[in-house]
């Protein structure tokens, strides 16, 4: 059963050493993300699942490391206490990792999914479905961007659907309109660079009737990005 859920971006960039000089432009994003994993604190879950984009799809035991070393900087980071022998996080899970640190997360047990970008909507749905089909209180951690095509300078250069498509993302996770999550379209996000198409679809199948809400945090686009910060509670 799900309980609560906090959506955040994942760029290596919050990270203030990964950002370097640039970190303060990215304060008020890392802010919303303590905000809504408040959210998660509040609710009191038996298990915290973390979910985020990667190049294969995975589970990351608690204990799994992660590390900023392929940005240049010397930093890891571990999934929660202890020392889970396997293969290094994803970047998002690793950024994931950062946040819960930050925020002091150690009472509840983590774990994490690795979800490929591209997978299909259906199967998104059924990952979702298997996440919180038992009977532990479950929180999530979501973890994805919105479109890289927002400016010229973006990532994925200017795109004319890229505003549209984040501007109902952003709609559909301030008021965790579970349909609307559902319906995002795969191929568009992937021209778009949406790297958190597939996890926020994950998300709202999993919360299949949990009766949550959602309030929206932050919706800007730093760097051409789209960054969306939001709690379900």
């Amino acid at each position: 059963m799900l309980v609560a859920a906090a959506v955040c971006p994942c760029p290596p960039l919050l990270v203030p050493e990964v950002a370097a000089g640039a970190a303060p432009e990215l304060d008020a994003a890392r802010a919303a993300c303590a905000d809504a994993l408040g959210v998660l604190a509040a609710a009191r879950p038996d298990r915290l699942v973390v979910i985020g984009p990667a190049e294969r799809g995975g589970r990351y035991l608690q204990g799994t490391r992660g590390s900023f070393r392929g940005f240049g900087v010397d930093l890891d980071v571990r999934l929660g206490p202890g020392d889970a022998v396997g293969p290094e996080l994803p970047a998002s899970l690793a950024v994931a990792a950062w946040l819960l640190a930050r925020i002091g997360w150690a009472d509840v047990p983590v774990e994490g999914v690795g979800v490929d970008a591209g997978l299909p909507a259906d199967q998104c749905a059924a990952l979702g479905a298997g996440i919180t089909g038992g009977n532990d209180r479950i929180a999530l951690l979501v973890m994805g961007d919105g479109s890289a095509s927002r400016t010229l300078k973006a990532p994925g250069y200017l795109d004319d659907r890229a505003a549209p498509f984040d501007a109902e993302a952003a709609r559909a996770l301030g008021t965790a309109d579970l349909v609307a999550l559902a319906a995002l379209d795969a191929g568009l996000a992937r021209e778009l660079q949406a790297s958190g198409r597939a996890p926020w679809q994950v998300l709202a199948a999993a919360a299949e009737g949990a009766g949550l809400d959602g309030t929206l945090l932050y919706d800007e686009a730093p760097y051409g990005v789209g960054y969306l910060v939001a709690a379900w509670s």
